[in-house]
């Protein structure tokens, strides 16, 4: 597997594993046998990067991933994410109030049955705590030897810059697509100006770039959030079909599915971006690590550009209540 080097100093896997399907946002949890397979096959794959948050579940992803990567704990990078109000199994709001930074840093290293955390996201920006604060609260707990590597998730780029000031940014996360290009404006140049990593979530589209979701598939309101997605009604799944299309023929040129050419086009962007798709199922797997061997050469590059161009998009990337949390 490659490697690629997030911030200053973080080197990792060109691809991570995001591992918040697994217990969260998808439909029913996996099988705990079954992720653990999976997250481990990832492992003896080349992969060293794994994401997680003490919000998927709440709580038991973190647990699903300590107990997968306890075997290679000190081989792997391992990140996690606070900054959720959560009760009664639920989250509720926004939180990243310094005292809550500490205190859920303190219950994800339990769960992680880890010493450290490799990288701490704010999972979503608070407005009622000047990012200063947190920035803080990151820097004391790096001092403590609890955390090495601060990340924000979902951060405009005033934002970025705020806390970078404060304390060094390793790197920012936010969904980033070949269908969701919000980060192209200011966030990616924001990030290479600063010297920053940027790591992409949902690099698949929530699995629709892959070509494996049908516009007749129904998703249960009651466990997975693109029941609320506009991209996911029956109408935004056929208008976007054209987005999929678009990766198959660039696919069929280069003997790679639509799911390898939508990483590749990512890795191509910057050789500071490290995707990480998740997945439940091991070909899956084996498919989206085989992306690291698709090169897209700067024509494919701009035959992209150009086709993507006359298309569309369809439809929102999150619900509007998401939408609240997103920095601006």
């Amino acid at each position: 597997m490659q490697k690629r080097t997030l911030g200053k100093n973080l080197e990792v896997s060109a691809l991570g594993y995001g591992a918040m399907g697994n217990s969260f946002g998808y439909g029913p949890p996996t099988d705990r046998a079954q992720a653990i397979k999976v997250i481990r096959a990832a492992f003896d794959r080349g992969v060293t990067f794994f994401d997680t948050a003490e919000g998927y579940g709440p709580f038991t992803n973190e647990k699903l991933v300590g107990e997968a990567v306890a075997p290679f704990r000190d081989k792997i990078v391992i990140a996690t994410k606070y900054g959720f109000k959560i009760e009664n199994g639920g989250i509720v709001g926004l939180d990243s109030r310094p005292e809550h930074i500490k205190q859920v840093a303190d219950a994800s290293l339990k769960r992680l049955r880890a010493d450290v955390i490799d990288l701490f996201y704010q999972h979503r920006v608070d407005p009622q705590v000047p990012i200063e604060d947190v920035a803080g609260a990151i820097k004391e707990l790096i001092q403590q030897g609890k955390v090495r590597h601060f990340g924000l998730s979902e951060a405009g780029a005033k934002t970025i810059r705020r806390a970078h000031a404060v304390q060094p940014l390793t790197a920012v996360q936010s969904e980033y697509s070949v269908w969701t290009r919000d980060p192209e404006a200011e966030v990616l140049p924001t990030c290479e100006e600063l010297g920053i990593g940027f790591v992409p979530w949902s690099p698949l589209g929530q699995g629709y770039l892959t070509g494996k979701v049908d516009p007749s598939m129904k998703f249960d309101p009651a466990s997975d959030l693109r029941a609320t997605f506009p991209r996911f009604t029956p109408e935004g799944l056929k208008a976007n079909r054209s987005v999929v299309e678009l990766l198959e023929r660039i696919g069929a040129k280069k003997k790679a599915t639509p799911a390898q050419i939508a990483l590749a086009w990512l890795l191509a962007q910057k050789p500071w971006i490290v995707p990480i798709p998740g997945t439940r199922r091991l070909e899956r797997l084996e498919e989206n690590l085989g992306a690291v061997n698709v090169q897209l050469t700067p024509e494919d590059l701009r035959e992209f550009e150009s086709e993507f161009s006359q298309i569309t998009v369809h439809g929102a990337r999150l619900s509007p209540v998401h939408m609240t949390w997103i920095d601006r």
